[in-house]
Formats: C-alpha cells, structure tokens, sequence
C-alpha cells in the first residue's frame, strides 16, 4: 500500500511541476525565464536583499544565483547597492523596468492561476492550500534535519 502512495505521489508531483511550469513559462513571455520570474518576485515582495539571501531561500550555490543576477542586472531589471557601512554587502532592488516587467508577468499567471482554482469547490482549495502549506513544512524541517540544523 505504501508502495502505491509513493508511486503515486512521485507521478503525480512530477506532472504537476512539469505542467505549471511549462504553463507559466508560457505566460511570463519569450524574455524572462521561471527563475528569473521568482527572483523577480522575491525581490519585490522584499524590497531589496542580497545574493545569498535569495541562494539561500532557492537552495541553490551563490554562483549559479550571481550568473543569473548578472544577466538580469545587464538588461536593467535589477541594481545594485553597496552598503555604506560594509561595502562587500551588495543589496539588489528592482528598477523600474523590472518592477513593469514583473507586475505584467505577475497579472497573467494571476488570470492563469485564477483560471485552474475556480474549477475547485472553495473547501477543496483551501483544503489543498493548506495540505501543500503543511508539506512545504515537513520538507522543510526535513532538510534541515539531513543539513543537521
């Protein structure tokens, strides 16, 4: 039984990702990518942060997070400021043309998000919310313990 359920839960997750990805990649146009959409996102929602805040809340190196900071500052969707009183702290912020291009984006995967929810009675999404809330957790604490936090 146990067997089945995890069969199920690895295909059906794999699915999942893979479609909502492809579907908000879809959406978010030609010139910006998922992570750069997240980071876009994290950036907005925060104000401002650092390169190894967002490799830290992405779980990925501090390299692979500067490659893509580069190539988004070079389009001018993110600047850059050091911090006055330890200049090898860097603080990212959106410019203006990234706070456009993120606020566009944001509105269609809002009409896409909005498209797939209302097909769900509001107990079932709010059921589902907060299972995938609580699995979310579980990882979480599941991570840290293996980092042995």
């Amino acid at each position: 039984m146990i067997q089945e359920l995890i069969d199920r839960y690895v295909t059906i997750s794999f699915q999942v990702h893979k479609k909502a990805e492809t579907l908000i990649k879809r959406q978010i146009s030609n010139e910006l990518t998922n992570d750069q959409h997240y980071i876009l996102r994290y950036i907005q929602q925060s104000g401002s942060c650092t390169s190894t805040e967002l490799a830290a809340v992405f779980d990925v190196n501090k390299s692979a997070i500067t490659a893509i900071i580069n190539r988004m500052a070079d389009r001018g969707w993110i600047q850059r400021t050091r911090d006055e009183n330890d200049r090898r702290i860097v603080f990212l912020t959106l410019t203006e043309e990234g706070n456009q291009l993120y606020l566009k984006a944001q509105e269609k995967i809002h009409l896409l998000v909005e498209s797939i929810i209302t097909q769900f009675e509001e107990t079932e999404i709010t059921t589902f919310i907060q299972t995938f809330e609580k699995l979310a957790q579980i990882l979480a604490r599941k991570k840290d313990e293996e980092m042995g936090e």
